[in-house]
C-alpha cells in the first residue's frame, strides 16, 4: 500500500485528532537522526542539478549550495571556529544566509540567527549571552556592529552585501540605484572585516565532514520565550530535522520527484522561516523563490512568473496581497497550499486570498521553543476555521489547568496548552531555572489559552500573557518598558497591543513622568527608535498621573487594554 493510499487511522485514548489525519499522514514519524546539513547533502546527492535557490533571478543548484557550505565550513575552521562555538548571523533571506547558516552548523558551530532590525542595546544584550566567534552580517550593519567591538562582543566579522549575490547585470546596477535612493553605504573588504563570497572562493573545495551529531545544539533563536524575558531556546539539530519532516509528511501529496516551488518572503532568521522554507525544501528538493523583504508587488510578480506550488506565510501578508489594487493583474493560481502562521487568521483574510489563488490557506501554531510548528489544520481535509487544527504527527497536546498544572482540563474548557514531541527544544541556553519553569518531564507549557474539542481540534482563546504581535513579529512589553524606564524623565511605564488593521497589532505605552522633568510623547518615542527594533517602538504615547496598579504593586495591564477598547468603541459608536 503507498503511503497515498494508506488507510485514515482511528482514534486512540488520549490522541482523537488521528482519526481527522488526512489519509497518507502517519501518527508517528520516523526522520533520520542527523545533522540539519546533512539534509542538504542528501538533497545535493539526489537532486545536484535541481534547483535549490532563486534570487532575483539567480539560480543555485543543490549541489552548488552543499559545496558553497563545504567552503564556508573550511572558512570558519580558518578563523578559529571549533565545534560548539557560536556564529551568529544578521542577514535578510537570501543565498548568503543560507549559506551562512548551513555552513556554520557543517563546521559544527550553532548558529545565531538575528534579527538585522536590532539595534545596538538589544545585540549587546544577546551577544553577551551567546558570546559568537564570528558573526556574518550585511555590510551596511557593519558601523553598529563595530560599536560593540570594543568588549569583543560580535566576535570576528564576515560581511557581504545584497549585490554580492544578485545576477548579472543586476549585480552592477543595484549600487546605482541605491545611491540615488540613499541607501549606498558599503564598507570596505579588510582583512578584519572579510567578503564572505571571496572567502568562499578561496576556500578549499574538497567536501567537510559534518562535525555535529543529532543531539548537539544547532540553533541558539532569540525569544522572549513564554514569560517575555529576553533569551535564546537550544534547538538542537534533531529538533529541527524532526519539524521538517513533520511538516513535509502533513503536505503529503507534494511530488518527491517533480520539481515544485515554494516562495519565501519569511525571515529565515525567525524559526517559522527557517523550518517551514528552508528546511522543509532540503527535506522534499523544492526551490526556494528567496525575497530578502515583504513587498507585495514584487511576491506578486515572483508567484506570476515561477508558478509557485507553496506559499507559507502570516495572515497580514495574505491580507496586504488580497487587498492590493494590482493583484487583478497577475496570475497567481499556481499556489495550491499555504500554511499561515505567527498571528490568528481571520476569515475574510483566509477567504479573500483563497479567491484570488484558488488555493487553501490553513492556520497553524507554533512557538520557537517548538521549532517551532505543533498544529496545523489539514492542508486538503478537514480544516475548522478559528483553529490552530491538530497536533502534528509524533506530537501530544493537552490542556492543563492553571491553578493545578498536575489536572488535565475537560474537553472543551479553558487551561494552558502544554505540548511534547521531538521538536520541543532542549531548553533555554544557559538558563536552567528558565527551563525548569518551562519545561516539565518533556512537556512544554506554552503560556497560551487554549482549549479542545472531542475531535482534537484545539483552539487558542488568548495568546500568551501581554504578548504583542506586529505584523507576525513578537513584541515584548516588558522590554519596551524597561527602554521606556531608562529615560531620565520616566517614573513609570506600560506598553499594550492596539488594534490596527494593516499590522494586526501597535505598541500603545503609557508613561508616568518624574516631577519637574517635561517631557513629550515624540521625545519619548525618539528615545525609542534610538534603543529598539522599528518594529517595537511605540506609535503612540499617553502621559498619565499614574498607572492602574494591584495590591503588590503590579500594572494592571488588562485595566488599561479595557481602557483601550472602551475608547474605540466610543470612537466607532460617534462615527455613525
Amino acid at each position: 500500500m503507498t503511503t497515498s493510499e494508506r488507510a485514515p487511522h482511528t482514534a486512540e485514548k488520549g490522541r482523537p485528532w488521528l482519526a481527522h489525519y488526512e489519509a497518507g499522514v502517519p501518527a508517528e514519524i520516523d526522520f533520520p537522526k542527523v545533522a540539519v546539513d546533512e539534509l542538504l547533502r542528501e538533497a545535493a546527492k539526489q537532486w545536484p542539478d535541481r534547483t535549490a535557490l532563486v534570487f532575483f533571478g539567480k539560480r543555485t543548484s543543490f549541489l552548488q549550495l552543499d559545496q558553497a557550505a563545504d567552503r564556508f565550513a573550511h572558512a570558519l575552521r580558518g578563523l578559529g571556529v571549533q565545534p560548539g562555538d557560536r556564529v551568529s548571523l544578521h542577514l535578510p533571506t537570501s543565498p548568503a544566509f543560507v549559506i551562512g547558516f548551513m555552513g556554520a552548523l557543517r563546521a559544527g558551530a550553532i548558529a545565531v540567527p538575528m534579527n538585522p532590525l536590532y539595534m545596538p542595546r538589544e545585540l549587546s544584550e544577546l551577544f553577551a549571552q551567546v558570546a559568537p566567534k564570528v558573526s556574518v552580517a550585511l555590510d551596511v550593519l557593519v558601523p553598529g556592529l563595530r560599536g560593540l567591538d570594543g568588549a569583543g562582543q560580535a566576535g570576528k566579522l564576515v560581511t557581504t552585501g545584497i549585490q554580492d549575490s544578485l545576477p548579472v547585470p543586476m549585480k552592477w546596477l543595484y549600487p546605482l540605484k541605491a545611491r540615488r535612493e540613499g541607501r549606498w553605504n558599503p564598507q570596505p573588504h579588510t582583512a578584519e572585516t572579510p567578503n564572505l563570497f571571496r572567502l568562499l572562493a578561496a576556500a578549499p573545495a574538497t567536501p567537510f565532514a559534518s562535525a555535529a551529531t543529532a543531539d548537539d545544539p544547532a540553533v541558539l533563536q532569540p525569544t522572549g520565550g513564554t514569560t517575555g524575558i529576553p533569551k535564546t531556546a537550544t534547538l538542537t539539530h534533531r529538533n529541527l530535522v524532526a519539524n521538517a519532516y513533520q511538516v513535509a509528511v502533513w503536505m503529503p501529496d507534494a511530488p518527491n520527484v517533480e520539481s515544485f516551488s515554494t516562495v519565501c518572503p519569511l525571515p529565515l532568521f525567525h524559526i517559522y522561516g527557517l523550518t517551514v522554507d528552508l528546511n522543509y525544501a532540503m527535506v522534499k528538493g523544492a526551490t526556494l523563490l528567496l525575497l530578502p523583504r515583504f513587498e507585495p508587488v514584487e511576491v506578486l510578480k515572483v508567484i506570476a512568473k515561477y508558478k509557485p506550488r507553496l506559499f507559507p506565510g502570516a495572515p497580514i501578508m495574505y491580507q496586504t496581497l488580497g487587498r492590493h489594487p494590482e493583484a487583478g493583474r497577475y496570475d497567481l493560481r499556481s499556489i495550491e497550499a499555504c500554511i499561515s502562521g505567527s498571528a490568528p487568521l481571520t476569515p475574510d483574510v483566509q477567504y479573500r486570498f483563497e479567491e484570488i489563488t484558488g488555493g487553501r490557506v490553513v492556520e497553524g501554531y507554533g512557538l520557537t521553543e517548538a521549532s517551532p510548528v505543533t498544529h496545523c489544520n489539514p492542508v486538503h481535509g478537514e480544516r475548522r476555521n478559528g483553529t490552530i487544527g491538530l497536533p502534528f504527527p509524533s506530537t501530544e497536546a493537552r490542556i492543563m489547568d492553571l491553578e493545578d498544572p498536575t489536572r488535565e482540563m475537560p474537553l472543551g474548557e479553558v487551561g494552558e496548552l502544554w505540548v511534547r514531541g521531538p521538536q520541543v527544544m532542549a531548553g533555554y541556553w544557559e538558563r536552567p531555572d528558565e527551563t525548569a519553569a518551562t519545561l516539565r518531564d518533556g512537556w512544554l507549557r506554552t503560556g497560551d489559552l487554549a482549549k479542545v474539542d472531542a475531535d482534537g481540534y484545539f483552539t487558542i482563546v488568548d495568546r500568551a500573557k501581554d504578548l504583542i504581535i506586529v505584523g507576525g513579529l513578537n513584541v515584548y512589553p516588558r522590554e519596551v518598558e524597561e527602554v521606556l524606564l531608562s529615560h531620565p524623565a520616566v517614573s513609570d511605564a506600560a506598553v499594550i497591543g492596539r488594534p490596527e488593521e494593516r499590522h494586526g497589532e501597535l505598541p500603545h505605552a503609557f508613561v508616568v513622568l518624574l516631577p519637574d522633568q517635561p517631557a513629550t510623547p515624540e521625545e519619548l518615542i525618539a528615545y525609542c527608535r534610538a534603543n529598539l527594533a522599528r518594529f517595537k517602538v511605540p506609535r503612540t504615547i499617553e502621559i498619565r498621573d499614574e498607572l492602574p496598579k494591584s495590591m503588590i504593586g503590579k500594572v494592571l495591564r488588562k485595566e488599561l487594554r479595557a481602557e483601550l477598547d472602551r475608547e474605540r468603541g466610543e470612537l466607532t459608536a460617534g462615527s455613525h
